[in-house]
């Protein structure tokens, strides 16, 4: 399979750039999953791992009375998520860096809760583990969505959209499992619903979409690229049974 063009990730990351979130998630799924965090300390140090412009980063702040360093190695999504913060004075709360969650200068059992949507899997869960039960304080919460196959045998649309991005992407039974030989102990999870998929990206995403298809209407090579772009929420829309994202809950040990 042959490697995206420059112009494919430019114009890639103007769309999901532009979105309020940059995967699936929503405000209900996230203050499901900390409230079986049952011990969290009322005012927790939290870090987001992968949080692009800070759809979630915000939901953090506002679902709990932590203070929270969101982290992406992206800079033009942590420069969107430093703005946001200023007008919203948030600055006090809420520190944007730029960074890569495989080497992070950060200190070890520093916090009480990390979070990362749809991002881990960048690096490895197995790392991705053994970096995050480094970075917590004893008893901390690492909680995190991950993409899952939920039946065998997906269509080849379906495989096409993570076979390049995950090509090792597997079933709730196998971060069951990663998680179970990890220094955590899974106390809980569950999958996203439908509308975690649609309210905040992929029916947002379309409309951007649909918006480019103007802004592009005389350069063929941009209009091409908007139309691969288009076929992931087609193929969510279509075949949403084979697979989805797993909200996993776990605490140091």
């Amino acid at each position: 399979m042959s490697e995206p063009s420059p112009r494919f990730f430019e114009i890639f990351l103007e769309i999901f750039g532009s979105l309020t979130r940059q995967g699936p998630g929503n405000r209900a799924s996230a203050q499901k999953a900390l409230y079986l965090c049952e011990d969290l300390p009322n005012v927790p140090e939290i870090l987001d791992l992968g949080c692009g412009t800070g759809g979630q980063t915000f939901q953090l702040a506002e679902l709990t009375q932590g203070s929270v360093i969101a982290v992406d190695q992206h800079s033009v999504s942590i420069e969107k998520l430093s703005q946001k913060l200023v007008q919203l004075g948030l600055t006090n709360r809420i520190q944007a860096q730029v960074g890569d969650m495989a080497e992070l200068n950060m200190a070890q059992s520093s916090f009480d809760l990390i979070w990362s949507e749809g991002a881990l899997y960048n690096i490895g869960i197995p790392r991705a583990l053994s970096i995050c039960a480094g970075l917590l304080r004893k008893g901390g919460y690492l909680v995190f969505t991950d993409a899952v196959w939920c039946r065998a045998n997906p269509p080849d649309e379906v495989k096409a959209i993570f076979e390049s991005d995950y090509p090792t992407m597997g079933t709730v039974a196998d971060l069951v499992s990663l998680i179970e030989s990890s220094p955590f102990k899974l106390l809980n999870h569950f999958p996203l619903p439908p509308e975690a998929w649609w309210d905040d990206f992929y029916t947002p995403m379309e409309r951007v979409i649909e918006e480019f298809l103007g802004k592009y209407a005389d350069d063929p090579e941009a209009l091409e690229i908007l139309k691969q772009l288009a076929l992931e929420p087609a193929a969510h829309r279509k075949n949403s049974d084979y697979y989805n994202y797993e909200f996993f809950i776990t605490r140091k040990v």
